[in-house]
């Protein structure tokens, strides 16, 4: 490196010492290049967010803008008849299908993930199979737990084509989403919360209940709303376990009919599209509504 000689025998100072802001072109390069591929990253990032905005509002507008002009009284009738295609039916077997399919899978969903991440030692080859079986069971197509639950719930357990049967096919496949979203919540809760609680006495148990459960309570609720989203459009699955009756069931055991597979069958006969759209309408505002209360509980929770 050239030096600076100074006069009177002191040392001789390095050129990059006397002139720290002086910049090497290799530096320039480096930096320039950096600023071009932050920017190409920046841009990137802005065109797929915009992108996924531009297919969601398109969706949502092309089926409001198809659907509410077919929204006519015939379809809100009680019963269901071959006329009027009335949806209220199978809204009511929807709600019903939910409430009994999250019952069942998000205790124990969120009890596993406890287990899991509070209580199984790490390194446990239990808990790699469970976690391996988990990632698995979210990739098997719809159709598969559907020939599952044909198979089992009906025929050999005798319950034949009914809402219990459809229940628990749909709560199995969910299972694997709420206990992953339960997993990943629990594990993103702080050790200092765990450990202030110890400190002040609190055993395992009561430190797991009322202090990581509530801390974990908003990403826990996000994996129930991805469960419900895929109970609401699931159709194969309850196809061969709940069949397909257009009426409000009397029992646990009476054959139903959800709004997705009225939607598939008034789409697949041809001879009441129009009501299918306004199916369609109905069924993105369930799921929304939906949605809007369980972020207005967590909100609620995570605030306490």
């Amino acid at each position: 490196m050239p030096e600076i000689t100074v006069r009177g025998g002191e040392r001789a100072v390095p050129m990059y010492e006397s002139h720290p802001r002086m910049v090497f072109p290799t530096g320039n390069r480096n930096r320039t290049a950096a600023r071009v591929q932050a920017a190409l990253l920046r841009w990137g990032v802005r065109i797929a967010a915009a992108l996924t905005a531009a297919v969601l509002l398109f969706l949502i507008g092309y089926i409001l803008v198809m659907g509410i002009p077919n929204l006519k009284p015939s379809l809100f009738a009680w019963e269901y008849t071959s006329e009027n295609v009335s949806l209220v039916p199978a809204l009511i077997n929807t709600v019903l299908m939910t409430g009994f399919s999250l019952a069942i899978a998000a205790p124990l969903g969120i009890f596993a993930a406890i287990w899991l991440v509070e209580y199984a030692r790490r390194g446990n080859k239990l808990v790699r199979l469970v976690r391996l079986t988990t990632e698995t069971l979210q990739g098997i197509p719809s159709i598969v737990y559907g020939l599952f639950g044909m198979l089992f719930f009906v025929t050999q357990l005798g319950w034949g084509f009914s809402l219990i049967a459809g229940a628990f096919t749909l709560a199995i496949m969910v299972l694997p989403v709420i206990m992953r979203t339960t997993e990943e919540a629990l594990i993103a809760v702080p050790d200092s919360y765990r450990e202030g609680s110890f400190g002040l006495g609190a055993g395992k148990l009561r430190t797991v209940f009322t202090i990581v459960l509530p801390s974990a309570m908003p990403g826990i609720l996000s994996g129930i709303i991805l469960a419900t989203g895929r109970i609401v459009g699931e159709t194969a699955a309850l196809i061969y376990t709940a069949s397909s009756l257009a009426k409000i069931p009397e029992s646990v055991f009476s054959s139903t009919r959800t709004l997705a597979v009225h939607m598939y069958l008034l789409s697949n006969e041809g001879l009441h599209v129009d009501a299918t759209y306004g199916t369609a309408v109905v069924l993105l505002l369930l799921v929304l509504a939906i949605n809007c209360l369980s972020s207005f509980i967590a909100s609620k929770l995570a605030k306490h």
